[in-house]
Protein backbone atom coordinates (compact mmCIF):
# COMPACT_ATOMS: atom_id res chain seq x y z
CA UNK A 1 0.00 0.00 0.00
CA UNK A 2 1.30 3.45 -0.61
CA UNK A 3 2.40 5.86 2.22
CA UNK A 4 0.28 8.75 2.88
CA UNK A 5 1.43 11.11 0.36
CA UNK A 6 1.54 8.92 -2.60
CA UNK A 7 -1.89 8.08 -4.84
CA UNK A 8 -1.51 4.62 -6.55
CA UNK A 9 -3.77 4.11 -9.58
CA UNK A 10 -4.40 0.80 -10.92
CA UNK A 11 -6.20 -0.51 -13.88
CA UNK A 12 -6.14 -2.90 -16.38
CA UNK A 13 -5.54 -2.65 -19.75
CA UNK A 14 -8.94 -3.99 -21.27
CA UNK A 15 -10.49 -1.11 -20.17
CA UNK A 16 -11.16 1.91 -18.76
CA UNK A 17 -12.01 1.02 -14.83
CA UNK A 18 -9.48 2.37 -12.19
CA UNK A 19 -8.40 1.79 -8.62
CA UNK A 20 -6.78 4.52 -6.73
CA UNK A 21 -5.43 3.92 -3.07
CA UNK A 22 -4.25 6.70 -1.69
CA UNK A 23 -3.44 6.11 2.02
CA UNK A 24 -6.08 3.74 4.16
CA UNK A 25 -8.96 5.51 0.81
CA UNK A 26 -9.90 3.37 -1.80
CA UNK A 27 -11.37 5.03 -4.87
CA UNK A 28 -12.47 4.20 -7.95
CA UNK A 29 -12.52 5.73 -11.64
CA UNK A 30 -13.98 5.07 -14.71
CA UNK A 31 -15.30 6.32 -18.12
CA UNK A 32 -19.07 6.05 -18.58
CA UNK A 33 -20.61 3.68 -20.99
CA UNK A 34 -20.80 6.30 -23.64
CA UNK A 35 -17.23 6.35 -23.75
CA UNK A 36 -16.78 2.78 -23.60
CA UNK A 37 -16.49 2.47 -19.74
CA UNK A 38 -18.14 0.68 -17.12
CA UNK A 39 -18.75 4.20 -14.92
CA UNK A 40 -17.77 2.16 -12.02
CA UNK A 41 -16.32 5.23 -11.15
CA UNK A 42 -16.09 8.97 -12.00
CA UNK A 43 -14.02 10.25 -14.53
CA UNK A 44 -10.85 11.57 -14.05
CA UNK A 45 -11.76 15.63 -14.87
CA UNK A 46 -14.65 15.04 -12.69
CA UNK A 47 -11.93 13.68 -9.71
CA UNK A 48 -9.92 16.53 -10.65
CA UNK A 49 -12.79 19.26 -10.49
CA UNK A 50 -13.73 17.24 -7.18
CA UNK A 51 -10.12 17.99 -6.09
CA UNK A 52 -10.57 22.02 -6.27
CA UNK A 53 -14.23 22.11 -5.20
CA UNK A 54 -13.37 19.75 -2.23
CA UNK A 55 -9.92 22.29 -1.26
CA UNK A 56 -11.67 25.39 -2.25
CA UNK A 57 -14.54 24.49 0.40
CA UNK A 58 -12.08 23.54 3.10
CA UNK A 59 -10.12 26.50 2.46
CA UNK A 60 -13.11 28.75 3.44
CA UNK A 61 -14.20 27.18 5.76
CA UNK A 62 -10.74 27.13 8.04
CA UNK A 63 -10.78 31.24 7.01
CA UNK A 64 -14.67 31.50 8.42
CA UNK A 65 -13.77 29.42 11.62
CA UNK A 66 -10.53 31.33 12.27
CA UNK A 67 -12.17 34.97 11.82
CA UNK A 68 -15.47 33.53 13.68
CA UNK A 69 -17.54 34.24 11.35
CA UNK A 70 -21.24 33.07 11.05
CA UNK A 71 -20.37 30.81 8.18
CA UNK A 72 -22.76 26.93 8.20
CA UNK A 73 -22.13 25.52 5.03
CA UNK A 74 -19.94 25.98 2.09
CA UNK A 75 -21.03 24.77 -1.50
CA UNK A 76 -18.79 24.35 -4.77
CA UNK A 77 -20.48 23.75 -8.14
CA UNK A 78 -17.91 23.31 -10.41
CA UNK A 79 -17.52 22.48 -14.93
CA UNK A 80 -15.18 21.38 -17.13
CA UNK A 81 -14.72 22.51 -20.53
CA UNK A 82 -12.84 23.50 -23.64
CA UNK A 83 -13.30 27.05 -25.34
CA UNK A 84 -11.69 28.40 -28.06
CA UNK A 85 -8.88 31.34 -27.26
CA UNK A 86 -10.77 34.15 -28.60
CA UNK A 87 -7.45 36.28 -28.02
CA UNK A 88 -5.93 34.29 -31.13
CA UNK A 89 -8.35 35.03 -33.49
CA UNK A 90 -6.76 36.64 -36.50
CA UNK A 91 -3.24 35.07 -35.44
CA UNK A 92 -0.82 33.32 -37.74
CA UNK A 93 -0.67 30.08 -35.90
CA UNK A 94 -3.78 28.02 -36.10
CA UNK A 95 -6.61 28.24 -33.36
CA UNK A 96 -5.80 27.06 -29.73
CA UNK A 97 -7.73 25.70 -27.43
CA UNK A 98 -8.36 26.90 -23.31
CA UNK A 99 -9.35 24.66 -20.69
CA UNK A 100 -11.76 26.49 -18.59
CA UNK A 101 -13.22 25.86 -15.23
CA UNK A 102 -16.19 27.21 -14.20
CA UNK A 103 -16.45 27.48 -10.45
CA UNK A 104 -19.50 28.93 -8.55
CA UNK A 105 -19.46 29.09 -4.54
CA UNK A 106 -22.90 29.12 -2.81
CA UNK A 107 -21.81 30.76 1.08
CA UNK A 108 -24.73 29.46 4.02
CA UNK A 109 -25.19 31.89 6.97
CA UNK A 110 -26.07 35.05 7.89
CA UNK A 111 -22.81 36.49 6.54
CA UNK A 112 -22.58 39.75 5.48
CA UNK A 113 -21.29 41.62 2.09
CA UNK A 114 -17.86 42.23 3.41
CA UNK A 115 -17.52 38.77 4.63
CA UNK A 116 -19.08 37.16 1.59
CA UNK A 117 -16.67 38.97 -0.62
CA UNK A 118 -13.65 38.17 1.47
CA UNK A 119 -14.72 34.25 1.53
CA UNK A 120 -15.11 34.19 -2.42
CA UNK A 121 -11.35 35.73 -2.96
CA UNK A 122 -9.67 32.84 -0.29
CA UNK A 123 -11.38 30.38 -3.10
CA UNK A 124 -8.55 31.60 -5.39
CA UNK A 125 -5.95 30.73 -2.66
CA UNK A 126 -6.35 27.21 -1.96
CA UNK A 127 -3.26 25.15 -2.52
CA UNK A 128 -5.44 23.26 -5.44
CA UNK A 129 -6.38 26.37 -7.08
CA UNK A 130 -2.84 27.53 -6.94
CA UNK A 131 -1.39 24.47 -8.18
CA UNK A 132 -3.61 24.39 -11.09
CA UNK A 133 -2.83 27.64 -11.90
CA UNK A 134 0.94 27.83 -11.53
CA UNK A 135 3.21 26.40 -13.67
CA UNK A 136 3.39 22.77 -12.99
CA UNK A 137 6.20 20.52 -14.18
CA UNK A 138 5.21 16.79 -14.29
CA UNK A 139 8.41 14.44 -14.70
CA UNK A 140 7.67 11.01 -15.55
CA UNK A 141 9.94 7.90 -15.33
CA UNK A 142 9.56 4.10 -16.13
CA UNK A 143 9.62 2.16 -13.15
CA UNK A 144 10.72 -1.37 -12.72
Amino acid sequence: MPDAFTVEVHGRADGFAQTITTGAHRLHSDEPVSAGGTDTGPDPYALLLSALGSCTSMTIAMVARRRKWPLEAVTVRLRHSRVHDKDCEGCEEAPRRLERIDREVVLTGPLDDQQRASLLAIAEKCPVHRTLTANVVIETRLAG
